[in-house]
């Protein structure tokens, strides 16, 4: 366990030492307000329009409203993001020709897989964490039930762990850090429109072969989360993505140890 607390912070300290943990959490959290901002703007003005016009009808939950448009931003957001937090975190060893080190020394394979995927998801939290910042003035001026909001950002959570491990998997690969970002992200837009895809070619008939398709787009499951419901099935589905994304990365580095 101590090699893997040692890798873990070897990663969360490269994060911060180079530009990429800055740039990310910049461009995340001026994209959430920019976001937040404009989708409390548009609700304000469609309830003022209402009033306006004498038009009754159920009212709007505006802090529901909003939170929810924000955190579909965020899944698209994070899209982007991700593949930066894991481009470098194979990638980069192999190219400075010390995966070979790494991976022969007593911290195994195993160990050091942990360690960078732990690191990733300790950014993946802190950059969600940081967006409560963005969220804050609806408790600040309301009183919005926390308890969508939170399973909300499980279900983001999930959603990032899932699209880290297929990065990760990526990033032991190649060399390149940017084949890395390009490929993952590649792969988790797939993953996104999986069912977009399925539509188009398979047209709208139900069957088991949809079902297959909606099961494997990684954004289907997430729509429960974000209306505020946790449903175990989504839990384990995300769950069995991140050991698939860990397992193929093992077994890739592995290979590259037998071969080394």
């Amino acid at each position: 366990m101590q090699y893997v607390l040692a890798i873990w912070q070897r990663e969360i300290k490269s994060y911060f030492v180079s530009p990429i943990a800055y740039v990310v959490l910049t461009i995340f959290l001026v994209l959430a307000g920019l976001f937040f901002y404009g989708n409390l703007t548009e609700v304000v003005q469609f309830t003022m329009m209402q009033a306006q016009l004498g038009q009754g009808g159920q009212p709007i939950d505006v802090p529901a409203y909003v939170a929810q448009s924000l955190f579909k931003t965020f899944t698209v957001i994070l899209l982007f993001l991700i593949p930066m937090l894991t481009m470098g975190l194979f990638a980069e060893e192999k190219k400075r020709g010390t995966i070979e080190l790494l991976l022969t020394t007593p911290v195994g394979t195993s160990q050091a897989l942990l360690g960078k995927y732990l690191a990733s998801l300790t950014f993946l939290l802190i950059l969600l964490v940081a967006s409560m910042v963005t969220v804050s003035p609806l408790f600040v001026f309301g009183q919005p039930d926390w308890k969508p909001m939170l399973a909300g950002y499980l279900g983001l959570f999930l959603y990032g762990a899932a699209l880290l491990a297929l990065g990760l998997f990526i990033s032991t690969l190649t060399e390149n850090q940017i084949v890395a970002v390009i490929v993952t992200f590649g792969a988790s837009l797939v993953l996104w429109l999986v069912n977009v895809f399925g539509t188009v070619f398979g047209g709208s008939s139900s069957g088991p072969a949809r079902e297959v398709v909606d099961y494997l787009s990684v954004i289907n499951h997430l729509d429960d989360f974000l209306k505020g419901v946790i449903d175990t099935s989504h839990i384990i589905y995300y769950v069995t993505f991140s050991f698939v994304g860990l397992f193929l990365a093992y077994r890739s580095l592995e290979s590259m140890r037998w071969k080394g």
